[in-house]
């Protein structure tokens, strides 16, 4: 493996970040605050929030269970997808791996950054062949992205592959687990200590049921944390996504409830489109969603907004002609869904 100073952007390792009022003083107790030009009135809005989130990443610590000084937390994961571009790919130099067809924020960033972007094709099952993800790498190659369980497809990518790929590629490999609390498999996430060059995506979007908040999470390496520390901006995460976060954190049991409702909810759903004469194939997920081939994916779905229901259109994308992405909705929404499909004409 190289060394991480020989993948992070020279600029960003040598860069000496913003210092904010709050981390200066940072180990002694304090209740005069006359230091960051508040306003001293309308409390507790009127202060600016912990810049690196300390108390809540006690929370993610004990629930995810990784070291506090293994996490990063964004202004959802988009946050972390930027900054990795941000801190170890060079503009016009560096290029990134991913696996295709995938989450699409990978490329979108990858443009946005002016990196080149290699998608590598998955197999007909959505797998990746880890020997394909390889050669496809170069001495330029910083990053390697692969999304498990996958979006739009729904499945674990083969963890034999991915782990090949993390003991051969000398760069970063980031795993996506947005929708790992779906899945029975363990989640690499708890491999940190195992490879140092990992990042692991999660979200408080999907299980957690707080798209809303925009709060995404990071886990790798306490000093690829440190580097993100020094590139993200001061008070990337407000007080209230703080506030709401620490509060469904602590409700663990009551979001574990939602999963495993909405688990019974996708075997009852999938079984249900099977029957219906629109849908040629329902693909295996291990995911709130699953991909569902149509006889006229576009027709249907133009079908559905009429009727005011808005799945996902997946026509366009690599391997997923005639697709529909349909996420679990609660037991209303579903069968208002299948009401729908079964009355089409």
């Amino acid at each position: 493996m190289k060394a991480l100073k020989d993948l992070v952007r020279p600029n960003i390792w040598e860069l000496s970040p913003y210092s904010s009022a709050r981390d200066e003083y940072s180990g002694h107790t304090a209740h005069v605050f006359l230091d960051a030009n508040e306003n001293p009135y309308n409390h507790p809005f009127n202060r600016y929030p912990d810049p690196l989130q300390r108390e809540l990443k006690k929370l993610v610590s004990k629930r995810k269970r990784v070291k506090e000084e293994q996490i990063f937390l964004g202004n959802g994961s988009d946050e972390a997808i930027d900054l990795i571009y941000r801190c170890f790919t060079r503009p016009q130099i560096d290029n990134v791996v991913a696996i295709e067809p995938t989450y699409g924020m990978y490329h979108v960033c990858a443009d946005i950054n002016d990196v080149e972007y290699r998608p590598v094709m998955l197999d007909d099952h959505f797998q990746m062949s880890a020997k394909k993800m390889l050669e496809s790498c170069d001495r330029y190659t910083k990053v390697i992205w692969i999304c498990s369980p996958n979006n739009p497809s729904g499945n674990l990518i083969d963890r034999d592959e991915i782990e090949k790929v993390l003991n051969t590629f000398d760069g970063i490999v980031v795993i996506d687990e947005a929708y790992s609390d779906f899945s029975s498999q363990t989640p690499f996430r708890y491999e940190l200590n195992n490879y140092p060059h990992l990042i692991v995506l999660n979200t408080m979007s999907k299980a957690w049921g707080c798209a809303a908040i925009r709060l995404g999470m990071a886990f790798a390496d306490k000093e690829i944390i440190q580097i993100f520390n020094k590139v993200k901006y001061p008070y990337n995460i407000n007080q209230l996504t703080q506030e709401k976060a620490a509060e469904i954190l602590s409700a663990p049991f009551e979001v574990d409830k939602w999963v495993k409702t909405l688990l019974q909810e996708r075997s009852m759903m999938m079984a249900a489109f099977k029957m219906l004469p629109c849908c040629l194939h329902v693909y295996p997920t291990d995911a709130n969603f699953f991909l569902a081939k149509m006889t006229d994916a576009c027709g249907i779905y133009n079908y559905l907004v009429e009727k005011g229901i808005i799945v996902r259109n997946r026509h366009k994308v690599s391997l997923c002609g005639n697709c529909l992405r349909i996420t679990r909705g609660t037991k209303n929404e579903n069968e208002q869904l299948l009401s729908a499909l079964r009355n089409m004409n």
